[in-house]
């Protein structure tokens, strides 16, 4: 958002929402959860027109003759629901596993540069503190 310096005007711009995110939105409506003022607060959307037009486009709400329709999914388009979702799944997973091995790498990086270093400057970098420690240092405060 732009901000003009001698009015204060903020100047919207539009999102681009996905789709997932707006079948989100409307069902939380449709089940009762949100109301499409509380959706706009909650989501940051800018206006209740959009909301109302995800709500014309995805819902179950036949909005022409007022009444739902129930919307029948083949054992066929279930599967693949199901099989989208695997792969999405999967795909996630393999991410986190990815990051996961990436940060081992950089612990095991990290603790050789400081051994690297510490040989090097002869110096300590990690340090030990007893438990104890902890405990004196609240002991030894100065009292007015």
């Amino acid at each position: 958002m732009k901000t003009s310096e001698t009015t204060g005007y903020v100047k919207r711009t539009q999102k681009d929402h996905s789709i997932s995110f707006k079948l989100q939105v409307v069902q939380e409506i449709e089940l009762g959860q949100l109301s499409r003022t509380e959706a706009c607060h909650k989501y940051g959307i800018q206006a209740k027109s959009t909301v109302r037009e995800w709500l014309r486009k995805y819902s179950n709400f036949d909005w022409e003759h007022q009444s739902r329709t129930i919307v029948i999914k083949t054992p066929e388009q279930k599967i693949l629901e199901l099989e989208a979702k695997v792969k999405l799944l999967e795909k996630q997973k393999a991410r986190a596993e990815h990051l996961a091995q990436r940060a081992d790498k950089k612990v095991i990086i990290f603790d050789m540069l400081v051994d690297m270093a510490e040989k090097e400057y002869d110096i300590q970098i990690r340090k030990n503190y007893k438990p104890e420690l902890s405990t004196t240092t609240k002991k030894n405060t100065k009292k007015p």
